[in-house]
């Protein structure tokens, strides 16, 4: 697809010098007014704009500038605009970026930083543009709420389509917050048994002497308080599938009744005589390391076995490759329109936090910084700020800077040799094979203080 690019300046000599900064392979359209501007935004829809405030009728100042930023941003609010000032236009220029441009560009015309920004907004245009198109498709995956791309996780999704069919026991393990329950879900949806009851249980959070008859039921008058039968979890879930989770946490005597019902699928309330036959898939999940559990004898191995007939190792958020800025694209788009605040979009500095940041939370500490910039962005883009991540961080871009990569190594070199010689520069700079004026040109040049004083300090 061709890049489109839409000037908009009413200087025709302006017009030119910038046109002819690009290459031929960018689609240029030239506009020297607001109305102009509008018909070659419908027309070609641009992927960039760069935007001179000062247009006719007001040339000197900002207004006319400001409604074209203000039409722009509502009739196609992905596009990337460039706003250019002159250079006692700061306060414009900021006023600008909280509006929802994306960027500024101060006169007089300088063909190297125009080209460099411009391309800058290409390229964000295109990320941005990539990530709907995967969040869109669902990333290859008919399993709702599960937004994934990375290989590891989309192996996990295959594998759940061929498993959900089936009525195999299926464990799914992992660390919190890596969406575990949604993936129960989509067992349960993509299973025969869809329009029956999904029935869920967490094990850790009810008391020991509750989940016994939370999970299996009990008669009237089994213990004091029981003043009529309740159905348990399993019945109520009968036809349909049983979901428990954190079921590492699930007592040992209780686990035996449960290896009982997974045996026989019949269930005994508290207080009963007869059993009563019941049919429901089972589905468990839990963080821990259940190999672990049935080493510290916490878990019985006959119980795992019975319950991971087939196991799904959900990786976390970290070890996913690209999973964590496809997720929050798709959580930006979605908690935009719950909270009224649509078409909002990742700068460049927040797209590089989100790819460091290791999540240790995953998903769910995901959501949390996504809801909060939401909230906290100023105009139409989320900065790192607004995510509260740090980004002290060096991403892969960083890294690939040569000259840059050049000189921490040579710097890094200087100093080992001069602190291995106790900062005698003869000796110093034999062993790094310069010459003592070199050597002295260096430690200038990486202000490096050239005894072992000045270091300690």
């Amino acid at each position: 697809m061709s890049r489109r690019l839409l000037i908009v300046e009413d200087d025709p000599g302006l017009q030119s010098q910038m046109r002819w900064c690009f290459s031929e392979d960018l689609e240029v359209t030239l506009s020297a007014d607001r109305e102009s501007a509008l018909a070659a935004l419908r027309r070609t829809e641009p992927d960039v704009i760069t935007l001179d405030l000062g247009l006719p009728p007001d040339p000197g100042g900002a207004s006319e500038g400001f409604l074209l930023l203000e039409e722009v941003l509502r009739l196609a609010p992905m596009t990337k605009i460039i706003v250019v000032t002159g250079r006692e236009d700061k306060e414009n220029a900021v006023k600008a970026i909280g509006m929802g441009a994306s960027d500024f560009y101060q006169k007089p015309l300088d063909a190297d930083i125009l080209t460099f920004v411009v391309n800058r907004a290409f390229r964000l245009a295109e990320l941005e543009r990539e990530n709907r198109e995967l969040s869109r498709h669902r990333n290859g995956t008919n399993i709702k709420g599960i937004v994934a791309a990375s290989p590891q996780m989309l192996s996990i999704c295959r594998t759940l389509e061929k498993v959900a069919p089936t009525d195999v026991t299926t464990l799914i393990t992992g660390e919190t917050g890596t969406g575990k329950e949604l993936l129960a879900r989509a067992l349960h949806d993509l299973s025969q048994r869809s329009d029956r009851p999904f029935a869920a249980i967490n094990c850790a959070a009810i008391p020991e002497n509750l989940l016994e008859s939370e999970l299996f039921g009990f008669e009237k008058g089994s213990f004091t308080g029981a003043t009529q039968s309740k159905k348990g979890k399993i019945e109520s879930a009968n036809g349909g599938t049983l979901f428990l989770d954190e079921i590492g946490d699930m007592p040992m005597a209780l686990q035996a009744k449960l290896l009982r019902f997974l045996q026989e699928r019949m269930v005994d309330r508290v207080g009963a005589v007869k059993p009563i036959p019941v049919d429901v898939r089972v589905v468990c999940a839990t963080h821990r390391d259940v190999q672990e559990l049935i080493t510290q004898g916490t878990f019985r191995e006959d119980l795992y076995y019975r319950i991971s007939e087939i196991t799904l190792d959900v990786p976390a958020l970290r070890d996913r490759d690209g999973d964590a800025l496809v997720i929050a694209q798709s959580l930006l788009q979605s908690l935009g329109k719950h909270m009224d605040r649509p078409n909002l979009a990742f700068t460049e500095d927040a797209i590089n936090a989100i790819k460091s940041y290791p999540w240790p939370g995953n998903v769910r500490e995901m959501i949390n910084k996504v809801k909060r910039a939401t909230i906290m962005a100023d105009g139409k883009r989320v900065t790192a700020a607004d995510l509260e991540l740090n980004c002290d961080r060096e991403g892969p871009e960083s890294q690939l800077n040569l000259r840059q990569v050049r000189e921490n190594a040579e710097r890094a070199a200087i100093i080992q040799a001069l602190q291995s010689c106790s900062f005698n520069m003869a000796q110093a700079s034999r062993l790094l094979g310069i010459t003592r004026p070199t050597l002295y040109n260096l430690t200038d040049k990486y202000r490096i203080e050239a005894s072992s004083e000045s270091s300690s300090a």
